[in-house]
């Protein structure tokens, strides 16, 4: 009979993070930047599939491709422009809000 170790159960995103992340800062950074494009991504799918709308629809509103919206709901695409995305904005009825806000040492996501 295995004996189950007792102790405390860190989820998968905690364990990968202590691993690899850390207290780096360049990590960090790095971490922060993948998640902000991902949200992009994410917002600009929701509000197309919440319009009702398929990519080539959408791409046809505000004068570009399909193969344009697909890049811009990727998450790893790296050429939002503020343009394009009030162009999105304006057709689908929302607005863009872009806010500086201070730094902060720790991106953690813990």
């Amino acid at each position: 009979m295995v004996k189950k170790k007792k102790g405390n159960t860190s989820s998968a995103v905690r364990i990968l993070h202590k691993r690899y992340i850390k207290d780096d800062p360049k990590r960090l950074k790095s971490l922060k930047i993948e998640r902000e494009k991902a949200d992009i991504a994410e917002q600009i799918y929701d509000l197309r599939t919440q319009a009702g709308l398929s990519q080539k629809q959408l791409a046809e509103k505000i004068g570009t491709t399909q193969s344009v919206i697909s890049r811009l709901e990727d998450a790893d695409y790296n050429g939002h422009s503020i343009q394009m995305l009030e162009r999105i904005a304006d057709a689908l009825h929302y607005r863009v809000e872009i806010r500086l806000v201070p730094e902060t040492a720790n991106y953690a996501y813990v």
